[in-house]
């Protein structure tokens, strides 16, 4: 019988995010909160002989060195000991995550991939460098590891679990378009060195307290070149939302409710002009990965 591993890689929203400045290594500082939600992809690792190898049922998802799970794969090859490159293993990818949306599907297929092969291939390679492969993979990579409610620093790999919220549901609307996120961050750039006080100010406080104030400082550059995300957002907040938000950078923007019957009262009228409105809820943190 082949060997076989399938994990679910959750996608996740930003609850939160501010932006700081650019660091010496090209990226910025962030603070960010982050929720885990049940919107997954299944990414299933199997045993079968000949060069490694990534399928995806999901066009213009690469399947080539430059896939995530693939450069997940070659760390985790090297670090138990293996040289050259990975080999005799197949990755699947059963996508339900949209692209470029800012929903992270890329960062949590990665996650997945590293821990589903670190049992597949029954490597010793532990938990503290998991997270440090982690980190080389990207900014959104070590929060898969932890999930559930987090908040996120430095780069956004600094990972500190927090309590976990009430599984609030959750109404996803993805835009017939992506936005790159070094696109965002450049826009953002930009648009401090002409308005730089347009940065600060008092902020509302949300469902999180005060834990941190909801907002994401990429959502005003984005919105600018997008009009449509901040219409969405207006329509989230007409219809009685708890907060309503752009996640990540973009291009999706989502509405927290309640119940399901208040989600679903805001979902109608949502699926227009090429948008696709999806139910979710916030997953708690969990152990349990597998299926």
């Amino acid at each position: 019988m082949m060997a076989s591993i399938t994990i679910r890689a959750f996608a996740k929203i930003n609850l939160s995010l501010r932006v700081s400045s650019v660091r010496p290594d090209g990226f910025h500082d962030v603070r960010t909160i982050l929720q885990t939600i049940d919107l997954f992809d299944r990414v299933k690792c199997e045993a079968l002989r000949g060069p490694f190898q990534i399928r995806c049922d999901m066009p213009g998802v690469p399947t080539d060195r430059t896939n995530l799970a693939w450069k997940a794969a070659q760390l985790l090859w090297e670090a138990g000991g293996h040289s050259g490159e990975p080999r005799n293993t197949v990755v699947t990818l059963q996508k339900n995550i949209p692209m470029k949306a800012g929903l992270g599907g890329g960062s949590s297929n990665a996650a997945a991939a590293l821990l589903a092969l670190r049992r597949l291939w029954k490597l010793r390679v532990p938990d503290e460098q998991i997270h440090a492969l982690a980190a080389k993979l990207g900014s959104d990579v070590p929060f898969f590891l932890v999930g559930g409610t987090a908040l996120g620093l430095g780069r956004g790999e600094e990972v500190y679990p927090l309590e976990n919220l009430p599984r609030y549901r959750v109404v996803l609307v993805i835009p017939p378009f992506g936005v790159a996120t070094n696109d965002a961050y450049a826009w953002l750039d930009a648009k401090r060195l002409v308005e730089p006080r347009s940065l600060f100010g008092r902020l509302p406080a949300t469902l999180l307290g005060l834990t941190m104030s909801a907002v994401n400082d990429l959502e005003g550059p984005v919105t600018a070149r997008h009009p449509v995300i901040g219409q969405l957002k207006q329509r989230f907040t007409d219809r009685g939302a708890l907060m309503a938000a752009m996640s990540g950078s973009g291009s999706t923007v989502f509405g927290v409710f309640k119940s399901a019957a208040a989600a679903n009262r805001a979902a109608r009228g949502l699926n227009t002009e090429g948008a696709r409105a999806m139910p979710a809820r916030f997953r708690p943190r969990s152990t349990r990965r597998s299926r």
